[in-house]
This record gives C-alpha cells, structure tokens and sequence, in this order.
C-alpha cells in the first residue's frame, strides 16, 4: 500500500518473509485515507518493482508491524487520483477542503507560501524592520472597497469596521518614531470577486521614515528578488521603469506586460477629413482613434475576429475597425474612407491585421489593453520563459468622475509631487503623485507612494476630494492630529502576498494558495459561512434582523 505524510508518498510492502500472518491480515482490511502509524525497515525495492514516477519509487518501507490511529469513512472526495483522472468540481473540493488539502499539490503550495512569509521576514528583519500588529477592529477608511462592519455591543449602535489595509496605522507608526515597519497584514474589503481577489486578503506591508521613491523601489527590487529565488525565478537587477501616461498611451494600462508587442498606436490622422461616421463623431466628441497592428492576424477567420470585437465591446468600445493589407491594397469597412496617402502612413504590412476603435481615452484604453491580451492569447505570442518585469511610475494624483468630482487615484494620504503644487489649484488633474506601482507579466503585484507629513497639505487635499473640515476631523482626526504633532517625510508599499505566492506556485486562482478561502459568492463552503444568527444574538447587539 502507499503511505502519505507532508513530506510525500512511500510504498509499504507486507512480506511473509518480514511481516507477521496478523499483520497482513489486518492490513488487507484498511481502507483509503486510514491514519496508521508503521514500524518496519527501509529497504531497496527490488529492480524489476522500481517506480520511477514516484520520488521514492527506488525504496519501499517492509512493514513489521502498524497501528490505526484513525480509522476513516470512505472520503466524501478522492485525494489520489491516477494519471489523467480530473479533479472534482471545486465548489465539492471547497466543501470537503480538508480532503482536498491532503493534495499534493495544495499541500506544495502552501509550503511555498511558509517559506515566502519565512524569506519576507528574514529579508526585512536584516535590514532593520519591526514587524508590528495593528487593529482589525477599527474605524472606517476610504481604500476604494466597501467595509466589513461588526457591530458592538457595549456600545449600542456604534459599529468597528475590519481594515481594508492598516494604511493609517502604519503612518502613525512613523509618526511615533518606529521608523521601520512591517506586517504580513490581513485585509478585508466587501467587494466583487474573481480568480485573483479573495474578500479576506495578506499583504505585505511596508512603510519607512525619511526616504524617498528610490529607496523603497530599491528595497522592493530586493525583496522580490529573494522571494522569486525561493522558487528558483531569477529576476533583473533593476525593473523596467515607464510612467503612467506613457503606460496608457502604449498598452492602453497601468499594468502592461511587456512579453509581447502590439503597442497602442494613434491612427487619428487617417480619418481626419474622411466621410467615415464611426471616426468622424468621435473625433468631434474630442476623442481619437486608436488601435494595434497584429502581425500574421489576417490569418484570423472571421469569426474569431467577431470574438475578439466582442471583448472590445465587453470593455466599452462600439466595435474595432478593422483593415488589412489584401492584393488590391487596404480591405476593410472603413478602407474606402482613407486616401491613400493616409494608407501609407498607417503603414500595415502584408499579412497584417489591423484593430482600431473611436473614442475618448476612457472608451479606446481599457478596450485596446483587452483586445492587446486576447489577440496575444489566440496567436501565442506570449512565451512561458519571458518575464516581464516594471515599475509604472507617475500616477496622477487625482482623476475626474463623470459628476465632476475629484477622487483618488490611489488614496487620500498619497503625496503630490512637490513639482506640480503649483497646480492644484488650477489644474488638479495635471497633478502627479509621488505614487508606483510594481506589475509582473501583466499583474500588478503591489503598490505605494510617499505619503503627506505636512498636516496643512493633507487637509487641502481631503477637501479637494469633498471631505470638509468637520467631516475629515470626523473620520481622520486622529491621523491630522498626530500629523501636528510632528511627523518625518515617510512612504512604503503593500504587495499582494497571495497574488505573489499564487503566480510563484504556478496556479490559476488565489484559492489553490490559500488554506481555507471563499468561493466567488465570498462563501466559506467547507464551514458554512456566512450563516444566521439567533435572534438572541442580534438583540444582544442592538441589531433587527430586517429580511423576510
């Protein structure tokens, strides 16, 4: 039979020669998942029984003698499988996950995850960070989610809320004097879920006094540089560096993988004085046309065209014009439209497929950056030994809602830079923020800035956002107060740490890195939560249950 324990599998041989008649007996007996205790001599299996597939297929343990220790019921799931069998559905492993951790698999990624909190540790406390635990029951902060709120109970309709990220502590730290922190932290935002967000969440949390960009780009390099080793992935000295405008305006994103081509250009040019409709209201609206070049994409059928279309539209666009280099010269829709002096200048070469859309910046960016990573996917140009590396730099401060209002970019507490004060007032949305963000192939793998110290600044800003003077002394006085107290010149970041250990371990979703996770609905199937209170309860916490 095959043994299993965290270190992995062993085959237990009963040998009349070495095993007692008892022992064979009541070994045929044991079913699957048993938890038995076995004495008996490692041994060398013999040549024409070795198993190469297996890590210790060379050797077999010749069983003496075994003790059950826990006899189990037939497991709900099976946790070996044969080579080619498929897993069970996920919501079934989620529900029985206790099985479904005796994986090997699983149980490889989570002991990935130990030595990626172990090096983060190491890494931090050799150069001089305190790891120091904030609250998770606090007040509410804007952080772009909703809150989890907990009611009190000695304190009848008040309410805690569970940190969105300790972004506000980790300040006040600085404040205080601990001029070096860090928290492998727990976050919890109340917010749509995909493959990649989780609504408990780690991050690493990183904040320093009396630095700058470069000192916590510098470290960040570092840090990463030891995490990737410990799953054998070299990284570069020094990151990639682009900034956010260029960033949009080439990728069409703030986080662009740079494994592949198929940069964002600007066709405006082409159809400016042409009878086109589709580009001529968009050019009177104030947009642009915008698109990608895809080399050997005239090979793409119709119909796979329309499905990439039906990602642009997916993200905003009102379709792609299309055009491609045929015998005869350009064919497409809009092609009849060009002169051929604009022809020229789009420059599409034979065997090229070319994907434009109209529109604003807002409508032609996030549609260009979906059909960039579709096309990219449906040609294969994306190699599995390429890594991309870099550093989006530059964020603006604030950007405009369709009501007008300002909002943040990143939050409330990010620095402008001192280069663009001037233009605050007069032109906030030109304002850059001391702010970066560090993206691997594609996934933005965390984010920081240098934050105000300078309590006057810091008020100015929450005002520009709508916050008044009661309303901010309301909900951060506590931080404007110790501000005035003051404060050094300090910054950090936060990495994602489930998303690092999730693309380290190789897997598709944040669940297969996480012990006990939430399915997209945010249901803990394995413990059945969230689930109902008993109306004693909620009186105990001054609460009605208000649904029918």
């Amino acid at each position: 039979m095959d043994l299993r324990d965290r270190a992995g599998l062993v085959q237990i041989s009963f040998d009349p020669k070495s095993t007692a008649p008892d022992v064979i007996e009541r070994a045929g007996k044991l079913g699957l998942e048993t938890v038995v205790i076995v004495e008996g001599e490692v041994a060398a299996r013999p040549v024409e029984m070795r198993n190469p597939d297996m890590e210790t297929g060379d050797i077999e343990v010749r069983a003496r003698s075994f003790q059950v220790v826990g006899p189990a019921e037939t497991p709900a799931i099976p946790v070996a499988r044969g080579k080619g069998e498929k897993l069970p559905a996920e919501e079934l492993r989620l529900k029985h996950r206790n099985l479904d951790l005796r994986r090997a698999e699983l149980q490889k990624n989570l002991i990935l995850r130990h030595r990626l909190q172990q090096a983060t540790r190491r890494f931090l406390d050799e150069r001089g960070f305190l790891e120091i635990e904030t609250p998770i029951l606090t007040k509410p902060t804007p952080e772009g989610a909703r809150d989890y709120i907990v009611p009190s109970r000695v304190h009848p309709g008040e309410f805690y809320a569970l940190p969105q990220s300790p972004q506000l502590y980790k300040q006040l730290l600085m404040v205080a004097g601990f001029d070096r922190y860090f928290q492998i932290a727990r976050c919890f935002r109340d917010e749509d879920l995909r493959a990649d967000r989780q609504p408990e969440f780690t991050q690493i949390d990183i904040e320093a006094s009396f630095i700058d960009s470069e000192d916590i780009i510098a470290l960040t390099e570092g840090m990463l540089a030891t995490l990737f080793k410990e799953a054998g992935i070299d990284t570069p000295a020094k990151f990639d560096r682009i900034s956010y405008v260029e960033a949009m305006e080439r990728f069409g994103c703030d986080r662009p993988d740079l494994r592949y081509g198929l940069e964002v250009f600007d066709a405006t040019d082409a159809f400016r004085g042409s009878e086109f409709g589709v580009a001529n209201n968009a050019l009177a609206a104030g947009g642009r046309v915008r698109g990608i070049k895809v080399p050997g994409g005239a090979t793409l059928s119709r119909k796979q065209v329309d499905e990439v279309e039906a990602v642009a539209k997916s993200a905003g666009a009102g379709g792609l014009i299309r055009l491609k280099r045929g015998a005869n010269g350009l064919e497409g829709t809009a092609a009849k439209f060009i002169s051929e002096g604009a022809a020229q200048r789009l420059s599409i070469g034979d065997g090229e497929l070319c994907l434009l859309v109209a529109g604003s910046e807002q409508v032609t960016s996030p549609a260009l950056d979906r059909v960039r990573q579709d096309v990219a996917q449906r040609l294969q140009m994306v190699s599995e030994d390429k890594r991309s590396f870099l550093w989006v730099t530059d964020f603006p401060l604030f950007i405009r809602e369709a009501t007008g209002a300002l909002s943040s970019v990143h939050h409330p507490f990010t620095s402008p830079n001192p280069e663009d004060l001037h233009l605050l007032d007069s032109a906030p949305q030109r304002v850059r923020a001391l702010a970066y963000d560090v993206v691997f192939n594609g996934t933005e793998l965390g984010g920081g800035s240098i934050r105000i110290n300078d309590p006057s600044l810091q008020r100015k800003v929450l005002s520009m956002l709508g916050i008044d003077a009661l309303q901010a002394q309301t909900r951060f006085g506590f931080l404007l107060d110790a501000l005035s107290a003051g404060a050094p010149p300090h910054g950090g970041i936060a990495l994602g740490f489930d998303r690092i250990a999730m693309m380290l371990a190789g897997a598709s979703s944040l669940r297969d890195v996480i012990a006990f996770p939430k399915t997209t609905a945010a249901r803990a199937l394995f413990e059945d939560a969230p689930s109902a209170v008993p109306p004693e309860d909620l009186r105990e916490l001054h609460l009605q249950n208000m649904t029918s």
